[in-house]
């Protein structure tokens, strides 16, 4: 398939969620529009559908918020912005945000609700082939449990709404922990196996089955189930019907890179990461800029250095900016947006390694990444510096990448020293979580607030 007619279908396919809801008036269907018993009657208008949850992708930014709010949140990001997402790097977001709303909470779920109707309708259909069937399931499967992944390390337990009943699911409180993770891995596993190795389109744009077991490896290691994190890592790492290869860091974010298990197809080839991290020219900020003290988190000789970050004197400052991404913006370039690489799974395995005291396996995974930077093998030599050294090389390998470095110092319980010290003024432990939105309290009367809001 190619990526023009991933470029059409995604523009069709907008329209075809339009009326997907439940009629409860009858209104004559437009005539360039299909009614959603018509969706999926064929493997044409039911792949149309599906390709709409790519679309949510860019079309609503959700995956640009979710990086740039995570990296504020964190000792990562600074913006050039005023207002709202002010609140972020100094974590005293209000539960009125209206980035909170829109981009953490309200897209995720119409992404939740898309796949929720997705699933019902190709599970009722006698009209989709089998082959297209299976992958179509599995790639709704996959973004649903990508969302409810993102939403509950932002938000906390959040209701897990897996059907389409709208009225039941307007209402739902909050799901506990457990229920959430066991949601989130049921569908992945079923991702997993409902979708093949291969990829239907050029550049590694669509799900596949190692992008299921990428994502399924990084909510193992969450949830500390270490041996199943090794394990979905293990599956990526050494697959041999698609072969993944670390780049070489001036490469590792163009379209063509062997790095790459998914990334997400942009209309005019630059990345929506790019357009925040860069300007047109070195005398305006850009609207996103690295912490002038995370530069002090690479080591000597670290190529992602020269690589992945440049500077610019702005306003008589020295700006440090993200240089994953080199296209602010482009008519025909050779960046989307990454979502899931192969130096995150040998991190994964790495960690899960050290974890169960196998540090010399730990070590090498560790060393294959810093390798690939110019960078020597560990020195670290217990289980607790190995950890450490593993979360420190995550810091530098994945930072201005969805929310890594944000989750990753929630997830380890260092959160509350690390940010308490870098905010001293403004940060709280009950920070570690986002508010639920004000509007969504006053609409469900089930959901109840986080601490400390």
């Amino acid at each position: 398939m190619s990526l023009r007619y991933i470029k059409n279908a995604l523009l069709f396919s907008t329209l075809l969620l339009t009326f997907s809801c439940k009629k409860y008036v009858d209104v004559p269907l437009a005539t360039n529009l299909l009614s959603p018993s018509d969706v999926y009657n064929s493997d044409a208008s039911a792949t149309s559908a599906v390709l709409a949850l790519y679309s949510y992708y860019t079309s609503t930014n959700s995956i640009a918020y979710i990086t740039f709010c995570g990296g504020m949140l964190a000792d990562e990001l600074s913006t050039s912005t005023t207002g709202d997402l002010l609140q972020y790097v100094s974590s005293t977001v209000s539960p009125s945000s209206t980035t909170l709303e829109s981009y953490l909470w309200q897209y995720p779920y119409t992404v939740i609700r898309s796949t929720n109707q997705m699933l019902a309708g190709l599970n009722s259909t006698t009209g989709v082939s089998d082959t297209t069937k299976s992958r179509l399931m599995g790639e709704a499967y996959f973004f649903r449990a990508f969302y409810f992944f993102n939403l509950f390390n932002f938000f906390g337990p959040v209701p897990l709404t897996t059907n389409t009943e709208e009225l039941s699911n307007a209402l739902l409180p909050r799901s506990d922990s457990a229920a959430v993770y066991t949601q989130i891995i049921a569908d992945l596993k079923q991702a997993e196996s409902l979708l093949p190795s291969s990829y239907p389109t050029a550049y590694h744009a669509r799900a596949n089955k190692y992008a299921a077991a990428a994502l399924l490896a990084r909510v193992y290691l969450y949830a500390k189930d270490y041996t199943n994190a090794a394990a979905e890592a293990t599956k990526v790492i050494g697959a041999t019907d698609v072969t993944y290869s670390l780049s070489t860091p001036a490469n590792t974010f163009i379209n063509t890179s062997p790095e790459t298990i998914l990334q997400l197809y942009t209309l005019y080839g630059y990345s929506m990461f790019g357009a925040g991290y860069r300007t047109a020219n070195n005398t305006t900020l850009p609207t996103y800029y690295l912490d002038s003290s995370f530069m002090t988190s690479f080591e000597p000789g670290d190529t992602r250095r020269t690589n992945w970050v440049d500077s610019a004197v702005i306003n008589n400052a020295t700006i440090y900016r993200i240089y994953k991404y080199k296209l602010q913006t482009a008519t025909a370039g050779n960046e989307y947006n990454v979502v899931l690489r192969l130096a995150e799974q040998y991190l994964i395995r790495a960690e899960a390694e050290a974890q169960q005291s196998d540090l010399a396996d730990a070590a090498n995974d560790l060393n294959t990444v810093r390798t690939r930077a110019g960078l020597g093998g560990t020195t670290a030599a217990t289980q607790t510096d190995l950890l450490n050294a593993i979360l420190a090389e995550r810091k530098v390998e994945l930072f201005g990448e969805f929310a890594h470095r944000w989750f990753d110092l929630k997830r380890t319980g260092q959160a509350n020293s690390i940010l308490g010290a870098f905010k001293p003024a403004t940060w709280k432990a009950t920070d570690v979580l986002m508010p639920i939105p004000q509007t969504e309290l006053i609409n469900n009367g089930n959901l109840t607030q986080n601490l400390g809001y």
